[in-house]
């Protein structure tokens, strides 16, 4: 622990990114070196913390955690203790070795949405000139891709939030789609609890009558898949009904007429028809939400994990720009990150197409600019590469080598009985990563890197804010960050200079690189962070003399991000799932999370308080489903896809639709969710479609 007794950090889970104090442990030879204590300054949870928060100290023990590099011994074929010198030299011998016999390209890097942005910033950076491999992505692309992409198709800008939580308790009306707050970000149910206590209402769109779902006013459950089919409804009613905010329309959008036709054909009735929503409850949602002064539309991965995410996601904006709630006070379209930093790790390059600043990468002009900061010819940056699970496709094939950082494919990958035979496939892996996951015990060089609590670095939460987490404690001897393991590897690759391991100086760099961009940070250092509790970027940096620029926390005000300043309504239509149900597979599954588990479960199935609460996988399904296929409260049912087979205890509940079961993906083996997902992809967000498969039931 550093001199500081307390030092003021954030949550390592979610994209909330829940202020919270560490300090010693007390208590005779307690086993871990921190403990949590509660950060009622800081405005994002007020002090409240889940319970993967609390408990996060725990995956610092070295009982669990990583403590020195593996590599895989040729002769026995087992991954044996090494020395760094050793684990940083095979790591370089593959990847050299690759990129000798078979090209660049060959070389591919997987990220992770929990690495800080200067780990991001980095990774990208050594992708690109190091290895000078266009084959980079990350696992942001399974998070929020497809509502990144409908944000910049309508407003031309990206954020998670254009406006901070806080206004979430001050608008009339709150439509959220496909998200359980209540398991996935507790903390944050209290903007809803406060929505309804200042007299606004609360509608939910989920196929499960969760835990948020019943703080609902109005619980829509319609069949999963059919989003976009209910946004489109929603809309026609607005305009039959003359509830279209003709002046905000003529004002500051464009693209109504051909949005307004789509709509159009999709009459009540018809949207009953597909997404199971009765026409009573299509008019009251209307009703509520246009009647309401204000009003938000907030969608999660419900939404958007689906082969048509990304013209879901716009359906409900153009619900929105229809009725004039964007652009205005306690009024907007938002989503929900998941991943901790989700909303940074896609703004500063280890996205495919993407580079720092949230340029674009086939952009001349952003070539030029990032590439004028790294030092280089702008014609030496390679173009766009594949997205997520095209990359996980490709490996053993056209990519022969990975280095992975901060992910956890063979879990959390759709389709991922065929992932991990693809990554099993590959010439070469390496991982990085602060314990041993099911994707890190299958690769040739395993290097333990430092976790939350052990270094200093920003993360941008779903608001938009730039926080900062401060080192408080020194990390065990066998474990290095991973700006030491990219400075160490730049360095055996021929780099001696470019990639610091200082995160202040990285984060230096990464304010000149997005300097202008859509996502500016030029003006964010680490002391304002701390000053002001984070700063919501885009915030320029002003010339001498000037104040400071004060940041953005809320957009679209005064115009939105395109050339005219004016929205776009973007004209879509609903089309199937890419898999739907038939006499083969005539059940529907969708899949999600619990409140004590968190993604892959790679850090939170380490921790026995977190385990004691949710064990294992369990397949949620209706009574009149368990009749049929004969099985009983918590009897193992298997659930058959046309890609795989899992098993886990069922759960009998009235809380979910009879044609639907749900999953938890958190868990590897029989029970691994993501081996009947299907991998089709959104066409313009590349979002595989984690929400909606055909499957079948089978007594376990």
């Amino acid at each position: 622990m550093s001199e500081v007794t307390t030092v003021a950090t954030h949550c390592p889970y979610c994209a909330l990114q829940c202020g919270m104090n560490l300090r010693p442990a007390t208590g005779p030879a307690p086993e871990l070196p921190v403990e949590v204590v509660d950060r009622p300054d800081f405005p994002v949870n007020r002090g409240a913390l889940c319970g993967k928060g609390r408990t996060a100290p725990a995956v610092l023990s070295s009982r669990v955690r990583l403590t020195e590099p593996l590599v895989r011994c040729p002769d026995t074929g087992a991954l044996k203790p090494a020395t760094w010198e050793e684990a940083l030299a095979a790591v370089a011998d593959g990847l050299r070795r690759t990129r000798a016999d078979h090209g660049a390209d060959a070389v591919g890097v997987f990220g992770g949405g929990g690495l800080t942005n200067e780990k991001a910033y980095t990774l990208g950076k050594f992708a690109r000139l190091v290895l000078g491999t266009s084959q980079i992505d990350y696992n942001g692309r399974f998070c929020m891709s497809s509502a990144a992409a409908a944000h910049q198709r309508a407003f031309g800008l990206d954020r998670g939030l254009p406006f901070p939580l806080e206004d979430i308790p001050q608008t009339g009306c709150v439509i959220l789609v496909g998200s359980n707050l209540a398991e996935t970000m507790p903390p944050a149910l209290r903007y809803l609890t406060e929505l309804k206590e200042n007299g606004g209402k609360l509608i939910v769109v989920d196929p499960r009558r969760t835990r948020t779902a019943e703080q609902a006013d109005l619980h829509l459950a319609p069949r999963p898949g059919t989003d976009l089919a209910l946004a489109l409804g929603m809309l026609h009613l607005v305009v039959a009904e003359g509830r279209v905010d003709e002046e905000f329309v003529a004002e500051r959008t464009e693209g109504w007429a051909a949005a307004r036709a789509g709509a159009m054909a999709h009459w009540p009735e018809h949207v009953e028809r597909i997404t199971g929503v009765a026409v009573p409850q299509l008019r009251e949602a209307v009703r509520m939400f246009c009647e309401a002064d204000s009003g938000m539309v907030l969608t999660a991965r419900g939404p958007e994990q689906q082969s048509k995410g990304t013209d879901t996601v716009g359906a409900w904006i153009n619900l929105c720009l229809a009725t004039g709630r964007a652009g205005r006070p306690y009024s907007g379209y938002g989503c929900l990150t998941g991943q901790g930093n989700g909303q940074g790790g896609r703004e500063h390059g280890q996205k495919a197409d993407q580079l720092p600043g949230y340029r674009k990468l086939d952009d001349p002009a952003a070539r030029a600019h990032v590439a004028g900061v790294w030092g280089v010819d702008p014609e030496a940056l390679p173009g766009p590469g594949r997205s997520a699970y095209e990359l996980l496709d490709a490996l053993g094939g056209d990519v022969k080598a990975l280095l992975l950082m901060g992910s956890n494919p063979v879990v959390s990958a759709p389709r991922a009985a065929h992932v991990e035979e693809r990554i099993r496939s590959l010439d070469f892996l390496a991982v990085a990563d602060v314990v041993l996951s099911e994707t890190a015990a299958l690769a040739d060089v395993v290097l333990p890197v430092t976790q939350w609590a052990e270094e200093t670095g920003t993360t941008t939460n779903l608001e938009g804010r730039v926080l900062l987490r401060r080192r408080a404690l020194t990390p065990p001897p066998g474990v290095r960050s991973d700006l030491e393991v990219l400075h160490g590897l730049a360095a055996l690759l021929g780099w001696e200079k470019g990639f610091p391991t200082d995160p202040e100086e990285v984060f230096g760099e990464l304010r000149r690189a997005s300097a202008g961009g859509p996502a500016d940070y030029a003006g964010i250092s680490y002391r304002r962070i701390e000053e002001e509790q984070g700063v919501f970027w885009p915030c320029p940096e002003t010339g001498p003399g000037e104040p400071e620029h004060a940041g953005t926390p809320r957009l679209f005000l005064d115009r939105f991000a395109t050339a005219d300043g004016r929205a776009r309504f973007v004209p879509v239509v609903h089309r199937a799932a890419a898999e739907e149900t038939d006499d083969a597979y005539p059940v529907v599954l969708t899949t999600g999370r619990v409140v004590a588990q968190y993604q892959s479960g790679a850090q939170t199935r380490r921790v026995d308080e977190l385990n004691a609460a949710a064990p294992g996988a369990f397949v949620e399904l209706h009574p009149r489903l368990a009749e049929r296929v004969g099985v009983e409260d918590g009897q193992p049912v298997a659930v058959v896809s046309r890609r795989g087979r899992a098993v886990a205890p069922a759960r009998i509940t009235t809380a979910i639709r009879p044609d639907t079961v749900f999953m938890p993906f958190h868990w590897p083996g029989e029970g691994r969710a993501n081996t009947l997902t299907n991998p089709a992809l959104d066409p313009v967000s590349r979002m595989p479609e984690f929400k909606v498969c055909a499957v079948r039931l089978e007594r376990g």
